[in-house]
This record gives C-alpha cells, sequence and structure tokens, in this order.
C-alpha cells in the first residue's frame, strides 16, 4: 500500500511555492499572491499565544473562579480573531473591484473608479513599522482622491521576495487593465 503523502517521491522540485494562484470563478474574491512567511509566522504566533491563553482559563475554571477563565476565554478570542485578520491582510480582486484590507478597516473600490494603478518607488514602511526605506509600491490611485499604498516589497508578504511581489504587482495591473474604465 504506497503512502505518497508520507514519502519523498513527489517531485518537489516540479512545484515554485511562489507560483501565482489560479483564478477559476473571476467573480469572488482572489488574493492573487499567497500570504508571505512574516504574516504567517505572526498569526502562528498569536495562535500559540492564544493556546496557552485557553489553557490558562481552564486551570483557572478547574481553580473555581469562573469570571477569571472568562476573562481568559474573551483575550484568547480577540488573539484568535486578530490572528485570522491578519491572515486575511492584503489586497484582493474580483470582476466586481479591488479590496484593500487592513487591520483594523476594508476599503472596497469598484474598477470603474480606479484611475491608475501603477508601481512606484517611494519610502515604504517596513512590515508596517513605523520605519521606512527606499522600495517598491503599488499605488492606486483613484478619481479626485490622494493616492494609496496597496503593496509594498517590504509588508509582510514579500519581504526578501521580490520575484513574488513584482508578480503580484503585474497580476493586480492586469486585472486592473481587464475589468477597469476604458482609457
Amino acid at each position: 500500500m504506497p503512502l505518497p503523502f508520507l514519502t519523498a517521491d513527489r517531485a518537489f522540485e516540479i512545484a515554485d511555492d511562489d507560483a501565482a494562484l489560479p483564478f477559476d470563478d473571476h467573480d469572488l474574491w482572489r488574493r492573487p499572491y499567497r500570504p508571505g512567511p512574516w504574516r504567517v509566522c505572526g498569526a502562528a504566533l498569536l495562535l500559540l499565544l492564544a493556546s496557552f491563553v485557553l489553557l490558562a482559563a481552564m486551570v483557572i475554571a478547574f481553580a473555581g473562579e469562573l469570571t477569571g477563565a472568562t476573562v481568559c476565554i474573551g483575550i484568547a478570542a480577540l488573539l484568535i480573531c486578530g490572528a485570522l485578520r491578519i491572515l486575511r491582510m492584503g489586497t484582493w480582486v474580483s470582476r466586481h473591484g479591488l479590496r484593500h484590507v487592513a487591520l483594523f478597516s476594508t476599503t472596497t473600490v469598484s474598477w470603474a473608479k480606479v484611475k491608475t494603478l501603477r508601481t512606484a518607488q517611494q519610502p515604504v514602511r517596513w512590515l508596517g513599522l513605523p520605519r521606512t526605506v527606499q522600495g517598491q509600491a503599488l499605488v492606486l490611485v483613484r478619481d479626485g482622491d490622494e493616492p494609496v499604498t496597496l503593496l509594498t516589497d517590504h509588508n509582510g508578504d514579500f519581504l526578501s521576495r521580490v520575484e513574488a511581489f513584482d508578480r503580484a504587482a503585474d497580476t493586480i495591473e492586469a486585472w486592473g487593465a481587464e475589468y477597469g474604465p476604458e482609457r
């Protein structure tokens, strides 16, 4: 009985880990790139912390202090929600428009309101921290609004993955060219 999931005979070298994800249904919201290792690591650390908090809640509940256990369960729920939101952050596209998901906000722009999508060389924030470095950014310009930075090559998805940033920016620009207004 072969167990291919336990063996190393599959061709892992053929599969490119940075390959763009396929798009089957253009009506569904899709992120045209994979979450980066920094984003996944941050979410995993939050989930690990939530598991410790849930363990503490169980110990506190067995000790008989139900209010303390309830507080710990609430803190763990907030940590789990934060980890899920961190994994959901990024730029999503569909036939209907472009959606930019940040930690505390989500902005959706229809393709008709997108004036330009372009890659620009500018100071960008390093992993979302206040420190800025020189890098590339995918900038969205809407009618009458100031430019919005969608992706940078120094954020949690693309730090040390310049090729993945270029491919994601090109893919989002291609979505804009396909579904955007006629120029």
